[in-house]
């Protein structure tokens, strides 16, 4: 069954006091240690939060200091992660058992109480901690729209202990308005496409660089083969280090890039971030093996952070969305001298070629909605200037809609779990 709201995230940061932080700290802890017991007796055995719970709710409050409340919502944060591991699987992807490392711990309504003077009460192991919520000084944050207005109700909440400060991604609600309950397979739709010059360019005008990725790749490839072809046991070793650091500063540059183009839907109030289907990428773009592994992690990350947004990130054909004009959609080779630039030899348009692309990728999946059944065909195309329909209808934006968000703080951005 569809969901019926439409909910976002606020994050803000809390002033703790020592005594504060020492009892949040441990919260989080038991947390980890009560989802990891949930997931270990559930492995193999079920996934859903109704058989979960009663199989691990006892064990996880005799060997934590979780409350009842809490214990409940650790058994259904394990069962939730094992059916993600489940889903992977099924997609051919290696999944093992979660394990909970991150810092963070669930909250609902029972467990936390927003008050009016901007200060939040949380369950902890011990006692409920009450803190000041460190919002902006001015009235005009972006969270305010949800904390002060009577249509957006609290939900299921994140706090997440992140260099020494507590943050917390408040979960908000609303019901969907009869509109966008009846297009809830269409709505606005950002288009992204990936390369290897660009990392990831959205029809929204948004470039993330990928020279640096692609330099320090090919860096770490020569060194890798180095060390490779030395084979002593000290070569292991440090092949070893150079590959977990190679690791951690690639997931690095992928998380910024996600938080970049969940940003980027936030902001456009985009209802679904279109990519190119990412099976013949490597084909497509000539990218390395390193490559294809950071676009489908990419990928993966946009997906997970804008679920938690309530966006829906989809793939679509990739058939000629390079060499396609998006303003006539003259097709041919000659419509891309370079890697880099596209220029139509029908309309003699000119854009950057992976910006060219990325509008090609979003209108595709806009135009699918026309064929589906699911769906009403009422999808619009987000651009930097304004919206986009199939038939050539363009609605630009308010005026001073650029300057607005770019004096505001970026959207919310969630962290990935575990």
């Amino acid at each position: 069954m569809a969901d019926d709201y439409v909910r976002r995230t606020a994050i803000t940061r809390l002033e703790v006091t020592d005594e504060q932080r020492d009892l949040l700290e441990d919260t989080i802890s038991e947390w980890k240690r009560g989802c990891q017991i949930a997931a270990d007796m559930a492995w193999g055995r079920c996934n859903a939060k109704s058989d979960v719970q009663p199989l691990a709710y006892d064990t996880v409050r005799d060997h934590t200091d979780l409350s009842s409340q809490h214990a409940i919502l650790a058994t259904h944060q394990a069962a939730q992660a094992i059916t993600g591991c489940i889903e992977r699987r099924s997609k051919d992807k290696k999944a093992s058992k979660p394990t909970f490392t991150a810092p963070t711990v669930k909250y609902d309504t029972r467990t936390m109480t927003l008050f009016d003077d901007d200060t939040v009460s949380l369950s902890t192991t011990e006692s409920r901690v009450r803190c000041p919520l460190a919002l902006p000084e001015a009235d005009d944050g972006y969270q305010r729209q949800y904390l002060d207005s009577d249509s957006w109700s609290v939900t299921e909440s994140t706090l997440t202990a992140r260099d020494g400060d507590y943050f917390l991604h408040i979960g908000f609600r609303r019901h969907k308005t009869d509109i966008e309950r009846n297009t809830a397979e269409d709505g606005t739709v950002l288009g992204v496409d990936l390369g290897i010059e660009n990392l990831a360019v959205t029809s929204t005008a948004y470039f993330f660089s990928g020279q640096e990725l692609t330099h320090d790749l090919h860096e770490f490839e020569k060194v890798r083969a180095g060390l490779q072809q030395t084979g002593t046991r000290s070569a292991h070793r440090t092949l070893e280090q150079s590959s977990g650091r190679e690791l951690r500063y690639v997931r690095d540059v992928l998380h910024r890039a996600s938080n970049g183009i969940v940003a980027e839907a936030f902001q456009y109030n985009c209802d679904v971030i279109a990519f190119e289907d990412l099976t013949h990428i490597r084909d497509r773009t000539g990218a390395s093996w390193g490559h294809k592994w950071a676009f489908r992690t990419l990928y993966e990350q946009v997906e997970y952070k804008a679920e938690a947004e309530g966006i829906a990130v989809k793939q679509v054909g990739s058939a000629y969305t390079s060499k396609r004009c998006a303003e006539c959609g003259f097709t041919a080779e000659e419509n891309r001298p370079t890697r880099t630039d596209f220029r139509c030899v029908r309309c003699e348009s000119e854009a950057n070629a992976d910006y060219n692309a990325a509008k090609n990728i979003g209108m595709r999946y806009v135009r699918r909605g026309q064929q589906s059944s699911r769906r009403t065909g009422d999808s619009q195309l987000a651009l930097k200037s304004g919206t986009v329909t199939p038939n050539g209808g363009f609605t630009a934006y308010p005026d001073g809609f650029e300057a607005e968000f770019t004096d505001k703080p970026h959207p919310p951005q969630a962290n990935p779990s575990g």
